[in-house]
């Protein structure tokens, strides 16, 4: 993992003399004074142990050997209690912040294509009191518009203020919320809202214009679209029986007297609070129902591996609400009076698509301490980065990789290097705002190299956690002193794990050095289940003799000594080729993934074959200049469709799988270079970036039947 050292070795060895002098120098006072030496006892302490004495476990957290917590404030065991208690303890706070959009502009690009790039403004905040108020007044508004207790309503809308600022309101009011992601084909979007037989719809002007207008007619339960955008717009197309309303509309009818007099239901612990649809990876959209209790046990879990956590911390929101990493980021940053600041993928960095040259992008304007990633973003910043590096001078590069290899090396003992950070990474840190103290990925595994890219550069810890929907987001969270790669934690103080023999995969809770097995997670934040899927829910969640709710996971794991995670497989990605052998296409995947020429991976394999293909996205740049030593032109398609290309494309691929440690049947023989990035919006990856395999499969149906000599 180490970066090549392209210098004189005398010069080297000189080098590494400079350093080991001034480490010498420096080392005993820095610590002592910087409390290293707790940090390194902290990171190499037992973490969790199984409470059975079994290596099946369950494994829980050393400080929740006991019993497992499920609230963070005795009493606080709703969320529009949490809510309520951070508005009396931070009225004044910060709470949700938004940029003002100062000029909008299309920008003509020299392929012909236009980019509309915006400028952008300060951060304007509303406080926890006004925010509280106004999610009072909205829930108060859609009561006096026919919405019941217990009764869904769905939210279909980007990630914003609004979107908290309704969530809240429904959580006051015990409106069930139903959360569809903003990139879901027009059927998964129906097929949700009439599932949840819906009355209500929250959504945004471009959303309702964009995607919901088409199959509003296929919503015969639908009666009011309110539009959370000021901007009003004439809805006069709208289907007859469905009204249109915006949201200060909504909130003005709410704050009259006589509605906010009207006494509500408050919401038991045991009541749903979400009914979230899965991005749909393994197939039509499954709706989680999640109760208060679920979330608040999963938040309180989370909030605990996350150091002085408080008021005085800032964190960006940009993932989809509609997704439970985020949704859960953001209600623990709000249990804790920190302000939350928005922001979008475009609009990110200063360098984001939808940014202005020479203006600031979100984290530049808000310089957030915490931040959630899911990989695919942390792996974009690593290859960009390194892209740069290639570029720089010959001095400046040997410096960077000089500075990033003695740093690496400090990190595996546990120590920090601040002269390598203010002098060589401090300008590499300025692309997440400069004050990052924590990164927190999750959504998939993430690479060992990223991962220890992320530490060196962005001088933080990233926490890498793994969780599911059906767990609230809530499993495991590595510590912040743990700088180890490629494990995602002990269990959080709300859960407990299992590992359940797999005997067709060979994974066993006897083997040797360490227990291995399928998850089984249980605890207060496993949630109620699948919604009108009474045999999904037979297969997928189970109730112990001892009344401890547990979900099957599906993922295959295995415990180190000192309890913490690793994810090593999963069951559905197995598939067994002709000759018996065993891959794991996400193994596969895992490895690749950090080739230069790779901007994203789909392993493929026929159980009736005997070796793997691969369909592959690659880096434009890179590709372009592997065409340019090859001599091929053309255009895009035509490079990525050039035999000669594809074929120097797998030579590649092949070098950097046997560098991997790949087994020979498990790399790729074949492939497909695809000129289309995958992206939500192609329904190939969901919004957390997962492969879709079954969307994927279809895709390149035609691809699949050559590489394997069908045609």
């Amino acid at each position: 993992m180490k970066l090549k050292e392209d210098i004189n070795p005398l010069l080297l060895q000189v080098f590494r003399s400079v350093v080991w002098v001034y480490s010498a120098i420096t080392f005993l006072p820095w610590y002592f004074f910087s409390g290293a030496g707790t940090n390194l006892e902290r990171a190499r302490r037992i973490k969790a142990r199984t409470v059975s004495k079994h290596p099946a476990g369950p494994y829980r957290a050393i400080n929740s050997q006991e019993k497992l917590v499920a609230w963070m404030h005795p009493g606080v065991d709703t969320l529009d209690k949490m809510f309520e208690n951070a508005a009396r303890r931070f009225p004044q706070r910060d709470c949700l912040g938004t940029r003002e959009v100062l000029s909008e502009e299309d920008e003509v690009q020299p392929n012909g294509k236009v980019f509309k790039k915006v400028i952008l403004g300060n951060y304007n905040w509303l406080s926890y009191e006004e925010t509280y108020k106004a999610a009072k007044c909205f829930g108060s508004g859609l009561a006096a518009l026919g919405q019941r207790p217990l009764c869904n309503i769905a939210v279909f809308c980007e990630t914003r203020a609004e979107w908290i600022i309704a969530s809240q309101a429904c959580f006051m009011y015990n409106f069930p919320l139903v959360t569809l992601y903003s990139t879901l084909g027009p059927m998964a979007i129906a097929h949700g809202l009439n599932e949840t037989e819906v009355t209500h719809i929250i959504t945004s002007n471009d959303l309702l214009q964009n995607r919901l207008m088409a199959i509003l007619c296929d919503v015969p339960r639908l009666r009011y679209v309110i539009v959370v955008d000021s901007k009003l717009t004439d809805w006069r197309e709208m289907p007859r029986g469905i009204t249109v309303y915006n949201m200060d509309t909504v909130k003005e009818l709410g704050s009259k007297p006589n509605n906010l007099a009207v006494e509500h239901r408050q919401p038991q612990s045991s009541d749903v609070a979400v009914i979230m649809y899965t991005s749909g990876s393994t197939g039509i959209p499954k709706g989680v129902m999640i109760s208060h209790g679920n979330i608040i046990a999963g938040i309180t879990g989370m909030a605990e591996r996350i150091p002085n956590l408080n008021e005085t911390d800032t964190y960006i929101g940009y993932l989809p609400l509609a997704h439970v990493l985020e949704l859960s980021a953001e209600l623990v940053c709000i249990s804790h009076g920190c302000r939350i600041g928005y922001s979008s993928p475009q609009t990110l960095a200063d360098q984001s698509t939808k940014i202005k040259k020479g203006s600031k992008g979100d984290t530049s304007a808000l310089k957030p301490t915490l931040m959630a990633a899911v990989p695919e973003i942390m792996d974009r910043i690593y290859k960009n980065v390194m892209t740069k590096v290639e570029e720089m001078s010959k001095f400046q590069k040997t410096l960077f990789v000089l500075a990033y290899n003695y740093k690496m090396e400090q990190i595996s003992k546990g120590y920090s290097t601040p002269l390598c950070d203010s002098l060589v990474f401090k300008r590499v840190r300025t692309l997440l705002g400069g004050n990052t103290r924590l990164l927190l990925s999750g959504g998939a595994p993430l690479s060992a190299a990223t991962q220890r890219f992320m530490n060196i550069c962005m001088c933080c810890p990233v926490g890498q956690g793994y969780g599911l929907t059906e767990t609230c987001g809530a499993g495991t969270i590595s510590e912040v002193w743990d700088y180890s790669t490629g494990r995602v934690g002990a269990p959080l103080v709300c859960s407990e794990f299992r590992l359940k023999d797999w005997e067709e995969g060979g994974y066993y809770s006897t083997d040797k050095p360490n227990p291995r097995g399928e998850i089984l997670i249980g605890g207060p934040n496993v949630t109620i289940g699948y919604y009108k899927n009474k045999s999904k829910n037979g297969e997928d969640f189970f109730v112990d003799e001892t009344g401890q709710r547990w979900f099957c996971t599906g993922d295959i794991g295995e415990f180190d000594p000192d309890g913490c995670l690793k994810i090593i497989d999963r069951k559905k990605d197995l598939v067994k080729l002709q000759a018996g052998e065993y891959v794991s296409l996400g193994k596969v995947e895992a490895a690749l993934k950090n080739c230069s020429l790779i901007d994203n991976i789909c392993a493929y394999a026929n159980s009736d074959q005997s070796y793997v293909i691969s369909f592959v996205v690659p880096n434009h740049k890179q590709l372009m200049m592997l065409a340019e030593q090859l001599q091929v032109r053309g255009t895009w398609e035509e490079i990525c469709n050039n035999a000669q290309v594809e074929k120097e494309v797998l030579r590649i691929i092949t070098e950097a799988a046997m560098s991997a440690k790949l087994e020979r049947f498990e790399i790729p023989k074949k492939i497909r270079l695809s000129s289309e990035p995958w992206t939500p919006e192609t329904g190939l990856v969901t919004d957390a970036f997962k492969l879709k395999r079954k969307e994927l499969k279809t895709h390149y149906q035609e691809d699949i039947e050559r590489m394997y000599g069908g045609k």
